[in-house]
C-alpha cells in the first residue's frame, strides 16, 4: 500500500532536500520569462491592430444578406432594397445546386424581391394574360423596365425579365427551385412535373432535379435543420432547465464530497455501475419488444441515411448496437474497478484532502466563471475579427454571357461595360457582380491576416486556461503547506496567487501557451490538408497524412500534462518555465508508480462522478422529452426529433459537470505533486515533519514524531 520507489534512477535528478525556511509558495520571487512577456505583449498589440484593420476594411453586411449583380445587398435597413430581403435568379437552370449557390455567384443576373415566385408562369403568357399577372411577372424582372412597351423578344435580348417563373422555396435568403417528390418517386417542381422555359422548349422537373446537383439531398437537410430548429425554439427553456439542474447536481455532489468524500465516491462507483446497467437493461427490453415487428429486422446499412432518425429507433440492430457499446462499458469500467481496488483508498484519501481544500478555498468553486468569461472574450473577439476579414474584399464584376465571347469571365467596370469593347464585340453579355476579391497589399496578405487570428485565439485561449491553472495550483498549493491546517492559510488565496501570477509569471504562461499553440496550430494544417485530400487516390499519402495527425494528437497531449505541473512547480516556486517543466518531470518520474497507480486512479474517479451526473440528467431527460413520464405528459413540448435536446442537454451537463470537476482535478493534482514534495522533503521528524494530513499519514503508513518538551 506504502508504494515506495525504490532506488529511483539518478538521471532524473536528486531528490528534494530538507529546507526549514519552505512553507510553501514562495513569497519573495522575480519575473520569469521577460522576453516571452515581451513578445506576447507585442503578439497582443499586433492582434488589435489586425482587428482594427478587419473592422475598417470588412462589411459583415456580406456574411448577413446577399448579394444582386450590381452589388447591392438584399434587405438591408435605410436602402431601397430594405423591403426586398430574398435574391432571385433570371435562369436557375444554369446554377440551380443550393450547396453553390452558398459560394459562389450564378452566371445569371440575379434581383432582389420581396417574395419568391409561388407559381409557375412564363414571360408570353405573362404578356398576353391579364393585369394581374402581367404586375406580378414585372416584380421579378429588373428596376425601371417598362414592362407594357417592350415585347418579349426585347426583354429577353436585353436581360431585363426572366423567361419563366417557377414555384420557388426561400432557403438561405435565396429563391431556389421548390423541389419535391410524389409517391412513387415523380419529381416536381411546385405541382408540375414537365413545363416551358419560355423560350419554346419543354422541360421536365427531374432534368431541374439532375441540374441542382444533388438539390434533393440539401431540400432534405433544409428540412431537418428547420426541424431541429423548430425543437429548439419549443424546448430552450426545458434546455436551459436541465442545464440548471446539472449545474444543483454538480454542486450538490461537490459538498457531499466535501463532508462525505469515501461514502460518496462509493456511492459514485456503484450509482455508475447501476445506471449504466439500466441502459443495458433499457436496450435489451426495447430489442425484444421489436422481435416479430414488421420491418424490425431491417439492418442500418440496408435502411441507408434517414432524414427522420426515429426510423432508427423502430429497427432492433440499432438497440443491439447500444446495447453491446454500454455492454463493453460496464465491462471495462468493473475490470477496472477490480484491478485497481488497493489503489482506491489511497485516491479517495487524496480525494477527501482535495474536498477539504476545496471546503477552505471556496472561492475557487466560482474561478471558473473568470475562465469562461475570459474565454468568451476572446472567442468573439476572433469570431469578430475572422468575419470582417473574410469580408474585406471589394467587389468583382465578371463577363457573363451565353454564346462565345473572348471577353468571358474577364474583369468588367459596370458603370462603362455599355460603352466597352465587350459589350461591342458580345451583344448578349452582362457584367455581373461575380465574388468578392482584390489585388492590393492588404488582399494579397489577406489569408496571412486570417492566419494570425488563428494563431492568436489558440494563443489566447491557451493563456487564460494557464492563467486558471496556475492560479488554482497556487491557492491549493498554500493549503497543502499550511502545517496547521486552516489557521496557517494565508488570507484570500485565491487572489495573491492570481496576483503573483500575473505580476510575476505572464512570460512564462505565454511561454507555455505558445508552445502549445504551435502544436495546435500545425494540427489545425494538417485537418485542413486531409480535408482538401478527400478525393485524392493517393494512399500512401492519406496514411502518412493520418500519422502525423496522431502524432501530433498524442503531442499535443503530453505538452498539456507537462504544462499543467510545469505551472503547478511556477505557483509553488516562482520559476521560469523550462526549469519548473524538467523540476515537475523529474520529480514524476522519481515516482513514477505512483503517478501510474494513484493519480490516474484519481483522474478515473473523477471521470465516473462526471459520467455519474450525466447519466443522471441524461436519463431524466429521455423520459421526459420522450413523453414517458405520464405526470408531466403534457408539459412535455412536441417535437418532431426528441433526442435533441436530449442530446444538448447530455453535452451541456457535461460541460457544466466538467467546469466544476476541472477545479477538483486541479487541486488534486496541486495535491498530488505537494505529496512527492513531501515524502522527499520530510521524514516524520520533530525536525522534518510531513505536511500531509493524518488521513494520508495513515494510509501510507507514515508518522510524524511530535517534538519533546523543553524542561
Amino acid at each position: 500500500m506504502e508504494m515506495e520507489e525504490k532506488n529511483p534512477d539518478p538521471k532524473y535528478g536528486e531528490s528534494r532536500k530538507f529546507d526549514p525556511s519552505f512553507k510553501g509558495p514562495i513569497q519573495n520571487r522575480s519575473c520569469t520569462d521577460i522576453l516571452c512577456c515581451i513578445l506576447f505583449v507585442l503578439a497582443l498589440l499586433g492582434y488589435f491592430a489586425v482587428g482594427i484593420l478587419a473592422w475598417s476594411q470588412g462589411d459583415p453586411r456580406k456574411v448577413i444578406y446577399p448579394t444582386d449583380s450590381r452589388g447591392q445587398f438584399c434587405g438591408q435597413g435605410g436602402t431601397p432594397l430594405q423591403k426586398k430581403p430574398l435574391l432571385f435568379y433570371f435562369n436557375i437552370l444554369k446554377c440551380a445546386s443550393p450547396l453553390v449557390l452558398l459560394e459562389l455567384q450564378c452566371p445569371t443576373t440575379q434581383i432582389c424581391v420581396d417574395s419568391c415566385p409561388n407559381k409557375y408562369l412564363t414571360l408570353v403568357k405573362a404578356k398576353l394574360g391579364t393585369n394581374e399577372e402581367r404586375e406580378y411577372y414585372q416584380k421579378y424582372c429588373k428596376e425601371g423596365v417598362d414592362f407594357a412597351a417592350l415585347s418579349p423578344p426585347e426583354l429577353l435580348r436585353d436581360g431585363l425579365c426572366p423567361a419563366m417563373l417557377m414555384p420557388s422555396k426561400p432557403f438561405t435568403r435565396r429563391c431556389l427551385p421548390a423541389l419535391g417528390t410524389l409517391k412513387g418517386g415523380v419529381v416536381v417542381v411546385g405541382n408540375e412535373t414537365t413545363f416551358d422555359d419560355g423560350e419554346g422548349a419543354s422541360i421536365n422537373a427531374s432534368e431541374v432535379l439532375e441540374a441542382s446537383k444533388k438539390s434533393n439531398m440539401a431540400v432534405e437537410a433544409r428540412q431537418v435543420a428547420m426541424r431541429i430548429f423548430e425543437d429548439y425554439t419549443q424546448s430552450w427553456h426545458w434546455i436551459l432547465l436541465g442545464l440548471v439542474i446539472a449545474m444543483a447536481i454538480s454542486l450538490i455532489f461537490i459538498v457531499l464530497l466535501r463532508f462525505l468524500a469515501g461514502v460518496m465516491v462509493w456511492v459514485m462507483i456503484v450509482l455508475v455501475i447501476l445506471v449504466i446497467g439500466y441502459g443495458i437493461f433499457h436496450c435489451y427490453m426495447e430489442y425484444a419488444s421489436l422481435k416479430g415487428e414488421p420491418g424490425a429486422d431491417v439492418t442500418i446499412h440496408d435502411l441507408g441515411l434517414q432524414t427522420d432518425f426515429s426510423v432508427y429507433l423502430q429497427i432492433r440492430q440499432t438497440w443491439l448496437a447500444f446495447m453491446i457499446i454500454l455492454a463493453i462499458v460496464e465491462v471495462i469500467i468493473i475490470l477496472l474497478l477490480i484491478f485497481l481496488r488497493k489503489r482506491l483508498l489511497i485516491a479517495i484519501a487524496l480525494i477527501k484532502e482535495a474536498s477539504r481544500a476545496v471546503g477552505h478555498v471556496m472561492s475557487s468553486l466560482f474561478y471558473p466563471l473568470l475562465t469562461f468569461a475570459l474565454l468568451a472574450v476572446v472567442i468573439a473577439y476572433w469570431a469578430i475579427t475572422a468575419v470582417f476579414l473574410s469580408t474585406s474584399n471589394d467587389q468583382v464584376y465578371k463577363v457573363f454571357n451565353n454564346s462565345d465571347c473572348p471577353y468571358s469571365r474577364d474583369t468588367c467596370d459596370p458603370m462603362t461595360f455599355n460603352t466597352s469593347n465587350a459589350s461591342a464585340q458580345c451583344p448578349d453579355a452582362e457584367c455581373l457582380f461575380a465574388f468578392y476579391g482584390g489585388e492590393t497589399v492588404y488582399h494579397r496578405y489577406l489569408i496571412l491576416f486570417q492566419f494570425y487570428n488563428v494563431f492568436l485565439f489558440f494563443w489566447c485561449a491557451n493563456f487564460v486556461t494557464a492563467l486558471g491553472q496556475i492560479t488554482l495550483s497556487g491557492a491549493f498549493a498554500s493549503y497543502y503547506w499550511a502545517f496547521k491546517k486552516p489557521d496557517d492559510i494565508p488570507a484570500y488565496p485565491i487572489f495573491s496567487s492570481l496576483g503573483r501570477a500575473l505580476r510575476y509569471h505572464t512570460g512564462s504562461l505565454a511561454f507555455g501557451s505558445l508552445i502549445l499553440s504551435l502544436v495546435q496550430v500545425i494540427r489545425v494544417i494538417l485537418e485542413y490538408l486531409d480535408h482538401k485530400l478527400k478525393g485524392a487516390q493517393n494512399k500512401f499519402a492519406k496514411f502518412l497524412l493520418s500519422c502525423m495527425k496522431c502524432c501530433f494528437w498524442c503531442l499535443e497531449k503530453c505538452i498539456k500534462f507537462l504544462n499543467r505541473n510545469a505551472y503547478i512547480m511556477i505557483a509553488i516556486y516562482g520559476k521560469n518555465f523550462c526549469t519548473s517543466a524538467r523540476d515537475a518531470f523529474f520529480l514524476l518520474m522519481r515516482n513514477i508508480v505512483r503517478v501510474a497507480v494513484l493519480d490516474k486512479v484519481t483522474d478515473f474517479l473523477l471521470f465516473l462522478g462526471k459520467l455519474l451526473i450525466v447519466g443522471i440528467v441524461g436519463i431524466f431527460s429521455f423520459f421526459f422529452f420522450s413523453g414517458r413520464i405520464k405526470a408531466v405528459e403534457d408539459a412535455a413540448p412536441s417535437l418532431n426529433y426528441y433526442w435533441v435536446p436530449i442530446l444538448t442537454v447530455v453535452v451541456g451537463a457535461y460541460l457544466v459537470a466538467h467546469g466544476f470537476f476541472s477545479v477538483y482535478a486541479m487541486c488534486v493534482d496541486t495535491l498530488f505533486l505537494c505529496f512527492l514534495e513531501d515524502l522527499e522533503r520530510n521524514d516524520g521528524s520533530a525536525e522534518r515533519p510531513y505536511y500531509m494530513s493524518q488521513n494520508l499519514l495513515d494510509i501510507m503508513k507514515k508518522t510524524n514524531v511530535e517534538a519533546k518538551p523543553e524542561d
